[in-house]
């Protein structure tokens, strides 16, 4: 994971080095996901997300589009 300060640090980033531009993730999306993803994983009925639940944090949090389909 990087962490940029801008959408104009990730092209220049980008560009520099020669990487195609990927879709961004704000701290308060990835906060929100880090949340639904791991928020109970210390209880004993704890287990990873699958399939369409994936598919609804993604969305819940703003994860949309090609990039973030299952495959």
């Amino acid at each position: 994971m990087l962490l940029f300060r801008d959408e104009e640090h990730v092209g220049r980033w980008c560009t520099s080095r020669g990487v195609p531009r990927r879709p961004l993730v704000t701290l308060p999306q990835l906060w929100e996901l880090a949340v639904a993803w791991y928020g109970e994983r210390l209880t004993p009925a704890a287990r990873r997300p699958m399939g369409d639940e994936v598919r609804e944090i993604f969305a819940r949090v703003g994860l949309v589009g090609e990039f973030w389909e299952l495959g």
